[in-house]
Protein backbone atom coordinates (compact mmCIF):
# COMPACT_ATOMS: atom_id res chain seq x y z
CA UNK A 1 0.00 0.00 0.00
CA UNK A 2 1.51 3.10 -1.14
CA UNK A 3 1.50 6.55 0.61
CA UNK A 4 -1.99 8.13 -0.99
CA UNK A 5 -3.63 5.10 -0.43
CA UNK A 6 -2.78 5.25 2.94
CA UNK A 7 -4.07 8.56 3.95
CA UNK A 8 -7.53 8.02 1.48
CA UNK A 9 -8.15 5.33 3.94
CA UNK A 10 -7.36 7.69 6.91
CA UNK A 11 -10.01 10.43 5.85
CA UNK A 12 -12.42 7.32 5.41
CA UNK A 13 -12.61 7.05 8.89
CA UNK A 14 -11.48 4.85 12.06
CA UNK A 15 -13.31 1.59 10.91
CA UNK A 16 -12.03 2.07 7.54
CA UNK A 17 -8.04 1.78 9.12
CA UNK A 18 -9.66 -1.17 11.59
CA UNK A 19 -10.65 -3.08 7.97
CA UNK A 20 -7.64 -2.75 6.61
CA UNK A 21 -4.82 -3.44 9.05
CA UNK A 22 -7.53 -6.34 9.60
CA UNK A 23 -6.69 -7.29 6.44
CA UNK A 24 -2.38 -6.67 6.84
CA UNK A 25 -2.42 -8.85 10.05
CA UNK A 26 -4.21 -11.94 8.34
CA UNK A 27 -1.86 -11.41 5.47
CA UNK A 28 1.22 -11.47 8.24
CA UNK A 29 -0.25 -14.57 9.55
CA UNK A 30 -0.77 -16.40 6.54
CA UNK A 31 2.99 -15.38 5.25
CA UNK A 32 4.43 -16.50 8.46
CA UNK A 33 2.88 -19.32 8.23
CA UNK A 34 4.18 -20.05 5.20
CA UNK A 35 7.93 -18.91 5.97
CA UNK A 36 7.37 -21.18 9.07
CA UNK A 37 6.68 -24.02 6.73
CA UNK A 38 8.98 -23.40 4.78
CA UNK A 39 11.91 -23.28 7.03
CA UNK A 40 10.87 -26.66 8.15
CA UNK A 41 11.27 -27.93 5.05
CA UNK A 42 14.77 -26.38 4.95
CA UNK A 43 15.65 -28.25 7.88
CA UNK A 44 14.39 -31.58 6.47
CA UNK A 45 16.06 -30.95 3.22
CA UNK A 46 18.95 -30.28 4.82
CA UNK A 47 18.98 -32.88 7.15
CA UNK A 48 18.29 -35.53 4.40
CA UNK A 49 21.54 -33.88 2.18
CA UNK A 50 23.41 -34.76 4.66
CA UNK A 51 22.00 -38.32 5.45
CA UNK A 52 22.65 -38.79 1.70
CA UNK A 53 25.94 -37.06 1.90
CA UNK A 54 26.98 -39.78 4.64
CA UNK A 55 25.80 -42.58 2.41
CA UNK A 56 27.48 -41.22 -0.76
CA UNK A 57 30.87 -41.29 1.48
CA UNK A 58 29.75 -44.47 2.85
CA UNK A 59 29.41 -46.05 -0.71
CA UNK A 60 32.16 -44.74 -2.20
CA UNK A 61 34.52 -45.76 1.16
CA UNK A 62 33.46 -49.56 0.35
CA UNK A 63 34.23 -48.93 -3.12
CA UNK A 64 37.51 -47.85 -1.66
CA UNK A 65 38.31 -51.03 0.45
CA UNK A 66 41.06 -53.36 0.26
CA UNK A 67 42.84 -55.95 2.14
CA UNK A 68 45.27 -53.00 3.57
CA UNK A 69 42.18 -50.32 4.90
CA UNK A 70 39.60 -53.33 6.14
CA UNK A 71 39.34 -56.91 7.23
CA UNK A 72 38.61 -57.45 3.38
CA UNK A 73 41.27 -60.14 2.65
CA UNK A 74 43.93 -59.85 -0.02
CA UNK A 75 41.71 -62.64 -2.40
CA UNK A 76 39.19 -60.00 -2.65
CA UNK A 77 41.27 -57.18 -4.03
CA UNK A 78 40.64 -58.04 -7.31
CA UNK A 79 43.18 -57.66 -10.50
CA UNK A 80 42.16 -54.37 -10.94
CA UNK A 81 43.12 -53.07 -7.84
CA UNK A 82 45.94 -51.04 -7.25
CA UNK A 83 48.46 -53.00 -5.15
CA UNK A 84 48.11 -51.86 -1.44
CA UNK A 85 51.05 -50.04 0.00
CA UNK A 86 53.07 -52.27 2.33
CA UNK A 87 52.90 -50.88 6.31
CA UNK A 88 55.96 -51.74 6.84
CA UNK A 89 58.60 -48.89 7.17
CA UNK A 90 62.00 -49.11 4.90
CA UNK A 91 64.73 -49.99 6.48
CA UNK A 92 66.98 -47.61 3.97
CA UNK A 93 68.90 -50.53 3.01
CA UNK A 94 69.33 -51.96 -0.75
CA UNK A 95 66.83 -54.89 -1.68
CA UNK A 96 68.72 -58.45 -2.11
CA UNK A 97 71.74 -59.35 -0.12
CA UNK A 98 73.10 -57.48 2.16
CA UNK A 99 77.15 -56.24 2.17
CA UNK A 100 78.65 -59.13 4.30
CA UNK A 101 76.27 -61.80 5.10
CA UNK A 102 77.15 -64.78 5.81
CA UNK A 103 75.62 -66.89 2.37
CA UNK A 104 74.77 -69.99 1.57
CA UNK A 105 76.32 -72.31 -1.07
CA UNK A 106 75.75 -76.58 -1.62
CA UNK A 107 78.52 -77.82 0.23
CA UNK A 108 80.55 -81.19 -0.21
CA UNK A 109 79.75 -84.14 2.39
CA UNK A 110 82.62 -86.42 4.02
CA UNK A 111 80.66 -89.76 3.30
CA UNK A 112 78.64 -89.87 0.00
CA UNK A 113 76.31 -92.48 -0.54
CA UNK A 114 77.56 -94.02 -3.75
CA UNK A 115 81.06 -93.55 -5.07
CA UNK A 116 82.00 -93.72 -8.91
CA UNK A 117 85.59 -94.36 -9.48
CA UNK A 118 87.18 -93.25 -12.90
CA UNK A 119 90.65 -94.77 -12.65
CA UNK A 120 93.69 -94.36 -15.17
CA UNK A 121 94.31 -97.43 -17.40
CA UNK A 122 97.46 -99.47 -16.41
CA UNK A 123 99.92 -98.45 -18.77
CA UNK A 124 100.46 -95.23 -21.03
CA UNK A 125 100.24 -95.49 -25.33
CA UNK A 126 104.31 -95.18 -25.10
CA UNK A 127 104.13 -98.33 -23.04
CA UNK A 128 105.44 -96.80 -19.87
CA UNK A 129 104.00 -98.89 -17.10
CA UNK A 130 101.30 -95.96 -14.45
CA UNK A 131 100.16 -98.58 -11.34
CA UNK A 132 103.35 -97.15 -9.36
CA UNK A 133 102.69 -93.30 -10.13
CA UNK A 134 101.18 -91.49 -7.73
CA UNK A 135 97.55 -90.24 -8.87
CA UNK A 136 96.51 -86.40 -8.52
CA UNK A 137 92.83 -86.91 -7.29
CA UNK A 138 89.57 -84.57 -7.99
CA UNK A 139 86.02 -84.88 -6.77
CA UNK A 140 82.91 -84.02 -7.68
CA UNK A 141 79.21 -84.13 -5.86
CA UNK A 142 76.14 -85.24 -7.38
CA UNK A 143 72.97 -84.24 -5.33
CA UNK A 144 69.97 -86.45 -6.09
CA UNK A 145 67.58 -88.27 -4.79
CA UNK A 146 66.88 -91.95 -6.08
CA UNK A 147 63.74 -92.57 -8.35
CA UNK A 148 60.64 -93.50 -5.78
CA UNK A 149 59.66 -97.04 -6.29
CA UNK A 150 56.78 -98.88 -4.45
CA UNK A 151 59.20 -101.36 -1.78
CA UNK A 152 57.29 -104.40 -0.68
CA UNK A 153 58.32 -106.43 2.38
CA UNK A 154 56.81 -109.86 2.58
CA UNK A 155 56.85 -111.07 6.28
CA UNK A 156 56.98 -115.08 6.87
CA UNK A 157 55.78 -116.34 10.11
CA UNK A 158 55.78 -120.59 10.90
CA UNK A 159 53.88 -122.77 13.09
CA UNK A 160 55.16 -126.12 14.43
CA UNK A 161 53.41 -128.89 16.14
CA UNK A 162 56.15 -131.21 18.50
CA UNK A 163 55.07 -135.05 17.27
CA UNK A 164 56.53 -136.27 20.65
CA UNK A 165 54.15 -134.09 23.49
CA UNK A 166 51.78 -131.54 20.66
CA UNK A 167 53.47 -128.55 22.24
CA UNK A 168 52.44 -126.00 19.51
CA UNK A 169 55.51 -123.43 18.30
CA UNK A 170 55.03 -120.66 15.98
CA UNK A 171 56.93 -117.31 15.51
CA UNK A 172 54.28 -113.99 15.50
CA UNK A 173 54.59 -111.13 12.76
CA UNK A 174 56.06 -107.70 14.06
CA UNK A 175 53.71 -105.04 15.91
CA UNK A 176 51.38 -103.24 13.16
CA UNK A 177 51.84 -106.31 10.54
CA UNK A 178 47.72 -107.04 11.18
CA UNK A 179 46.72 -107.56 7.27
CA UNK A 180 47.63 -109.68 4.57
CA UNK A 181 48.60 -106.68 2.37
CA UNK A 182 48.94 -103.19 3.82
CA UNK A 183 50.68 -99.98 3.72
CA UNK A 184 54.01 -99.37 5.89
CA UNK A 185 54.52 -96.19 7.57
CA UNK A 186 56.39 -94.69 5.12
CA UNK A 187 53.76 -94.46 2.72
CA UNK A 188 51.20 -93.32 4.96
CA UNK A 189 54.11 -90.79 6.03
CA UNK A 190 54.71 -89.55 2.48
CA UNK A 191 50.89 -89.72 2.08
CA UNK A 192 49.85 -87.32 4.57
CA UNK A 193 52.29 -84.89 4.28
CA UNK A 194 51.47 -84.83 1.23
CA UNK A 195 47.49 -84.52 2.04
CA UNK A 196 47.36 -82.71 5.49
CA UNK A 197 50.83 -80.58 5.38
CA UNK A 198 50.93 -79.27 1.38
CA UNK A 199 47.16 -79.55 1.04
CA UNK A 200 47.45 -81.10 -1.92
CA UNK A 201 43.83 -82.33 -2.75
CA UNK A 202 43.28 -85.88 -2.49
CA UNK A 203 42.64 -86.83 -6.55
CA UNK A 204 45.98 -84.95 -7.18
CA UNK A 205 47.69 -86.94 -3.84
CA UNK A 206 46.85 -90.23 -5.51
CA UNK A 207 47.71 -89.12 -8.99
CA UNK A 208 51.22 -88.08 -7.45
CA UNK A 209 51.75 -91.48 -6.17
CA UNK A 210 50.64 -93.41 -9.25
CA UNK A 211 53.46 -91.25 -11.61
CA UNK A 212 56.07 -91.39 -8.96
CA UNK A 213 55.75 -95.27 -8.17
CA UNK A 214 53.07 -96.68 -11.20
CA UNK A 215 50.92 -97.75 -7.67
CA UNK A 216 47.74 -96.78 -7.56
CA UNK A 217 46.02 -95.81 -4.06
CA UNK A 218 42.63 -95.00 -3.50
CA UNK A 219 40.85 -91.75 -1.91
CA UNK A 220 38.87 -94.11 0.51
CA UNK A 221 42.56 -95.32 1.91
CA UNK A 222 44.20 -91.98 2.19
CA UNK A 223 41.22 -91.12 4.04
CA UNK A 224 41.54 -93.75 6.45
CA UNK A 225 44.93 -93.06 6.75
CA UNK A 226 43.98 -89.16 7.90
CA UNK A 227 41.42 -91.32 10.50
CA UNK A 228 44.88 -93.99 11.96
CA UNK A 229 46.93 -90.40 12.05
CA UNK A 230 44.06 -88.50 13.73
CA UNK A 231 43.73 -91.23 16.42
CA UNK A 232 47.59 -91.60 16.82
CA UNK A 233 47.97 -87.32 17.61
CA UNK A 234 44.63 -87.60 20.16
CA UNK A 235 46.89 -87.54 23.27
CA UNK A 236 49.28 -85.26 21.95
CA UNK A 237 46.76 -82.45 20.62
CA UNK A 238 44.50 -82.89 23.78
CA UNK A 239 48.16 -81.88 26.00
CA UNK A 240 48.31 -79.11 23.37
CA UNK A 241 45.21 -78.04 24.39
CA UNK A 242 46.00 -78.08 28.43
CA UNK A 243 49.10 -76.45 27.59
CA UNK A 244 47.41 -73.36 25.74
CA UNK A 245 44.68 -72.83 28.73
CA UNK A 246 48.31 -72.36 31.38
CA UNK A 247 49.59 -70.22 28.76
CA UNK A 248 50.22 -65.91 29.74
CA UNK A 249 49.54 -65.16 26.53
CA UNK A 250 47.15 -66.76 23.81
CA UNK A 251 45.87 -65.01 20.34
CA UNK A 252 42.27 -66.09 19.55
CA UNK A 253 40.50 -66.08 16.12
CA UNK A 254 38.29 -67.73 14.09
CA UNK A 255 37.33 -68.42 10.25
CA UNK A 256 34.19 -69.70 8.24
CA UNK A 257 34.70 -73.03 6.61
CA UNK A 258 32.20 -75.34 4.59
CA UNK A 259 31.80 -78.51 5.96
CA UNK A 260 28.74 -80.83 4.90
CA UNK A 261 27.56 -78.44 2.52
CA UNK A 262 27.10 -75.42 5.87
CA UNK A 263 29.08 -72.53 7.10
CA UNK A 264 30.71 -74.07 9.88
CA UNK A 265 33.44 -71.58 12.16
CA UNK A 266 37.26 -72.98 12.73
CA UNK A 267 38.41 -71.83 15.73
CA UNK A 268 42.04 -71.19 16.55
CA UNK A 269 44.17 -70.58 20.13
CA UNK A 270 47.88 -70.17 19.71
CA UNK A 271 50.90 -68.76 20.52
CA UNK A 272 54.43 -68.47 20.03
CA UNK A 273 54.72 -72.46 20.70
CA UNK A 274 51.77 -74.40 20.35
CA UNK A 275 48.31 -74.64 17.91
CA UNK A 276 44.83 -75.29 18.26
CA UNK A 277 41.96 -75.30 15.91
CA UNK A 278 38.62 -76.31 16.39
CA UNK A 279 35.37 -76.94 13.92
CA UNK A 280 32.17 -75.80 15.46
CA UNK A 281 28.93 -74.73 14.25
CA UNK A 282 29.33 -71.49 15.69
CA UNK A 283 31.10 -68.36 15.71
CA UNK A 284 30.70 -66.64 19.14
CA UNK A 285 30.17 -67.06 22.97
CA UNK A 286 28.83 -70.57 22.59
CA UNK A 287 31.28 -71.94 20.41
CA UNK A 288 33.90 -70.53 22.89
CA UNK A 289 32.18 -72.09 25.66
CA UNK A 290 32.20 -75.33 24.18
CA UNK A 291 35.65 -75.56 23.25
CA UNK A 292 36.65 -74.65 26.27
CA UNK A 293 40.13 -72.70 26.08
CA UNK A 294 38.53 -68.96 26.57
CA UNK A 295 36.20 -70.61 29.34
CA UNK A 296 38.71 -71.54 31.14
CA UNK A 297 41.74 -69.19 30.43
CA UNK A 298 42.82 -66.63 33.19
CA UNK A 299 45.50 -65.10 31.04
CA UNK A 300 46.14 -62.48 28.39
CA UNK A 301 43.38 -63.26 25.24
CA UNK A 302 44.75 -61.38 22.09
CA UNK A 303 42.29 -60.78 19.71
CA UNK A 304 40.21 -58.40 17.00
CA UNK A 305 37.25 -56.20 18.42
CA UNK A 306 35.01 -59.66 17.89
CA UNK A 307 32.53 -58.65 20.80
CA UNK A 308 31.71 -62.68 22.31
CA UNK A 309 35.58 -62.66 23.23
CA UNK A 310 34.57 -59.59 26.03
CA UNK A 311 31.54 -62.17 27.41
CA UNK A 312 34.85 -63.84 29.09
CA UNK A 313 35.74 -61.59 32.37
CA UNK A 314 38.18 -64.44 34.27
CA UNK A 315 41.09 -63.01 31.14
CA UNK A 316 42.24 -59.71 30.36
CA UNK A 317 41.83 -58.87 26.68
CA UNK A 318 44.28 -57.10 24.50
CA UNK A 319 42.84 -55.53 20.91
CA UNK A 320 45.12 -56.39 17.53
CA UNK A 321 46.42 -53.48 16.67
CA UNK A 322 46.70 -54.04 12.86
CA UNK A 323 43.47 -54.06 12.61
CA UNK A 324 43.00 -50.56 14.04
CA UNK A 325 46.04 -49.49 11.65
CA UNK A 326 43.81 -51.13 8.64
CA UNK A 327 40.49 -48.55 9.88
CA UNK A 328 42.48 -45.79 10.93
CA UNK A 329 43.79 -45.94 6.99
CA UNK A 330 40.15 -46.36 5.83
CA UNK A 331 39.07 -43.12 7.36
CA UNK A 332 41.92 -40.85 6.48
CA UNK A 333 42.02 -41.99 3.06
CA UNK A 334 37.95 -42.68 2.59
CA UNK A 335 36.39 -40.01 4.89
CA UNK A 336 39.26 -37.42 4.51
CA UNK A 337 39.66 -36.80 8.70
CA UNK A 338 43.58 -35.84 9.59
CA UNK A 339 42.96 -37.40 13.43
CA UNK A 340 43.19 -40.88 12.30
CA UNK A 341 46.52 -40.35 10.01
CA UNK A 342 47.53 -39.25 13.11
CA UNK A 343 47.17 -42.15 15.37
CA UNK A 344 48.10 -44.36 13.06
CA UNK A 345 51.87 -42.58 13.22
CA UNK A 346 51.06 -42.56 16.59
CA UNK A 347 50.35 -46.34 17.30
CA UNK A 348 53.31 -47.05 15.37
CA UNK A 349 55.37 -45.00 16.82
CA UNK A 350 54.43 -46.26 20.45
CA UNK A 351 55.28 -49.67 19.07
CA UNK A 352 58.74 -48.47 17.98
CA UNK A 353 59.79 -47.40 21.14
CA UNK A 354 58.38 -50.65 22.84
CA UNK A 355 60.73 -52.35 20.62
CA UNK A 356 63.56 -50.36 21.38
CA UNK A 357 62.72 -50.80 25.02
CA UNK A 358 62.79 -54.30 24.85
CA UNK A 359 66.09 -54.45 22.96
CA UNK A 360 67.88 -52.41 25.41
CA UNK A 361 66.91 -54.66 28.30
CA UNK A 362 63.60 -53.00 29.56
CA UNK A 363 61.14 -55.17 30.91
CA UNK A 364 58.52 -52.83 30.90
CA UNK A 365 57.96 -48.69 30.14
CA UNK A 366 58.66 -46.11 32.64
CA UNK A 367 55.45 -44.80 34.63
CA UNK A 368 56.16 -40.95 33.47
CA UNK A 369 56.64 -41.94 29.56
CA UNK A 370 53.81 -44.51 29.66
CA UNK A 371 51.54 -40.77 31.21
CA UNK A 372 53.06 -39.07 28.33
CA UNK A 373 51.92 -41.31 26.26
CA UNK A 374 48.06 -41.58 27.18
CA UNK A 375 48.25 -38.28 27.11
CA UNK A 376 48.49 -37.81 23.15
CA UNK A 377 46.66 -40.55 22.67
CA UNK A 378 43.43 -39.12 24.11
CA UNK A 379 43.85 -35.73 22.96
CA UNK A 380 44.28 -37.30 19.07
CA UNK A 381 40.58 -38.67 20.34
CA UNK A 382 39.31 -35.30 21.68
CA UNK A 383 40.89 -33.33 18.56
CA UNK A 384 38.99 -36.49 16.11
CA UNK A 385 35.64 -35.96 18.16
CA UNK A 386 35.90 -32.35 17.20
CA UNK A 387 36.87 -32.71 13.56
CA UNK A 388 34.21 -35.92 12.62
CA UNK A 389 31.42 -33.38 14.39
CA UNK A 390 32.07 -30.54 11.42
CA UNK A 391 32.16 -33.00 8.65
CA UNK A 392 28.97 -34.76 9.98
CA UNK A 393 25.90 -33.04 10.89
CA UNK A 394 24.27 -34.68 13.48
CA UNK A 395 21.47 -37.19 11.81
CA UNK A 396 18.62 -39.27 13.45
CA UNK A 397 17.71 -42.42 11.88
CA UNK A 398 14.28 -43.88 11.55
CA UNK A 399 13.93 -44.59 15.22
CA UNK A 400 15.29 -41.06 16.43
CA UNK A 401 18.58 -42.07 17.63
CA UNK A 402 21.48 -40.18 16.40
CA UNK A 403 23.11 -41.77 13.60
CA UNK A 404 27.09 -42.53 14.51
CA UNK A 405 29.48 -41.92 11.80
CA UNK A 406 31.92 -44.54 11.00
CA UNK A 407 34.96 -42.38 12.26
CA UNK A 408 33.06 -41.68 15.51
CA UNK A 409 32.47 -45.36 15.76
CA UNK A 410 36.30 -45.74 15.56
CA UNK A 411 37.08 -43.09 17.78
CA UNK A 412 34.75 -44.72 20.75
CA UNK A 413 36.04 -48.03 20.38
CA UNK A 414 39.63 -46.22 20.98
CA UNK A 415 38.53 -44.52 24.21
CA UNK A 416 36.27 -47.16 25.76
CA UNK A 417 38.69 -50.07 24.96
CA UNK A 418 41.94 -47.64 25.38
CA UNK A 419 43.42 -50.45 28.20
CA UNK A 420 42.91 -53.02 25.76
CA UNK A 421 44.14 -51.20 22.77
CA UNK A 422 47.20 -50.42 24.60
CA UNK A 423 48.14 -53.31 26.30
CA UNK A 424 50.94 -53.90 24.55
CA UNK A 425 52.44 -50.61 25.87
CA UNK A 426 51.47 -51.97 29.59
CA UNK A 427 52.90 -55.25 29.39
CA UNK A 428 55.95 -56.08 26.81
CA UNK A 429 55.11 -59.59 26.80
CA UNK A 430 51.35 -58.54 24.74
CA UNK A 431 52.29 -58.43 21.29
CA UNK A 432 50.88 -55.29 18.96
CA UNK A 433 48.60 -57.58 16.79
CA UNK A 434 46.74 -60.82 16.29
CA UNK A 435 48.94 -61.57 13.69
CA UNK A 436 50.03 -64.94 15.20
CA UNK A 437 46.59 -66.26 15.22
CA UNK A 438 46.02 -64.52 11.88
CA UNK A 439 49.03 -66.27 10.20
CA UNK A 440 47.58 -69.99 12.35
CA UNK A 441 44.25 -69.89 10.55
CA UNK A 442 45.74 -68.53 6.69
CA UNK A 443 46.86 -71.76 5.85
CA UNK A 444 43.55 -73.49 6.73
CA UNK A 445 41.39 -70.91 4.63
CA UNK A 446 44.49 -72.07 2.04
CA UNK A 447 43.11 -75.55 2.16
CA UNK A 448 39.42 -74.54 1.63
CA UNK A 449 40.36 -72.94 -1.62
CA UNK A 450 42.22 -75.41 -2.98
CA UNK A 451 40.38 -78.56 -2.08
CA UNK A 452 36.48 -76.80 -1.25
CA UNK A 453 34.32 -77.77 1.75
CA UNK A 454 34.76 -80.96 3.69
CA UNK A 455 31.98 -83.62 2.49
CA UNK A 456 32.94 -86.24 5.06
CA UNK A 457 31.24 -86.05 8.90
CA UNK A 458 34.51 -85.91 10.60
CA UNK A 459 36.55 -84.63 7.64
CA UNK A 460 36.89 -81.29 9.37
CA UNK A 461 37.65 -82.81 12.54
CA UNK A 462 40.22 -84.79 11.54
CA UNK A 463 42.12 -82.10 9.95
CA UNK A 464 42.00 -79.49 12.45
CA UNK A 465 43.41 -82.02 14.99
CA UNK A 466 45.88 -83.21 12.43
CA UNK A 467 46.67 -79.52 11.85
CA UNK A 468 46.85 -78.65 15.40
CA UNK A 469 49.69 -81.20 15.95
CA UNK A 470 51.63 -80.58 12.73
CA UNK A 471 51.46 -76.85 13.86
CA UNK A 472 52.83 -76.96 17.34
CA UNK A 473 55.50 -79.41 15.93
CA UNK A 474 56.70 -77.04 13.10
CA UNK A 475 56.76 -74.37 16.19
CA UNK A 476 59.29 -76.45 17.83
CA UNK A 477 61.68 -76.82 15.19
CA UNK A 478 60.40 -80.30 14.24
CA UNK A 479 59.71 -81.02 10.38
CA UNK A 480 56.52 -82.64 9.19
CA UNK A 481 57.57 -85.69 8.03
CA UNK A 482 59.32 -86.26 10.75
CA UNK A 483 56.61 -85.44 12.95
CA UNK A 484 54.07 -87.56 11.20
CA UNK A 485 56.11 -90.28 11.49
CA UNK A 486 56.58 -90.06 14.88
CA UNK A 487 53.08 -90.15 15.31
CA UNK A 488 52.95 -93.31 13.22
CA UNK A 489 55.26 -95.02 14.92
CA UNK A 490 53.09 -94.28 17.91
CA UNK A 491 55.36 -91.54 19.90
CA UNK A 492 54.01 -88.66 18.59
CA UNK A 493 55.80 -85.27 19.63
CA UNK A 494 54.38 -83.94 22.75
CA UNK A 495 55.55 -79.88 23.36
CA UNK A 496 57.09 -79.53 26.99
CA UNK A 497 56.46 -75.31 27.09
CA UNK A 498 58.32 -73.54 29.90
Amino acid sequence: MDESKIIATYTEGINAVITVVKDMGSQIQSLTGTITHLNEKLVDLESSSAKQAMQIAELEARLNKNSSNSSKPPSGDGYGKKAPKNSREKSGKSTGGQLGHVGKTLEKVQTPNVIVEFKIQKSCDCGCNLEKIESIKKTRQVFDIPKPQMWVTEYVTYDKVCPECGKAHKTEFPDGVTQPTQYGENIQTLLSYFSLHQLIPSARTVEAIRDLTGHSISEGTLANISRILCKKVEGAVTDIKKQIIAAEVVHFDETGMRSEGKTKWMHVASTEALTYYEIHDKRGQQAAQDIGILANFNGTSVHDHWKPYYCFTDCTHAECNAHNLRYLKDIAENYHQYWASEMASLLIEMNRRVKDLKIEGFFEMPKNEIKIWQERYHAIIEKGVVEDADKNHQILNKKGKLMKSKALQLLLKLQNYDLETLAFMYDFNIPFDNNLAERDIRMQKLRQKISGCFRGKDGASVFCRIRSYLSTAKKNGINAMDAIARALKGYPFIPQVR
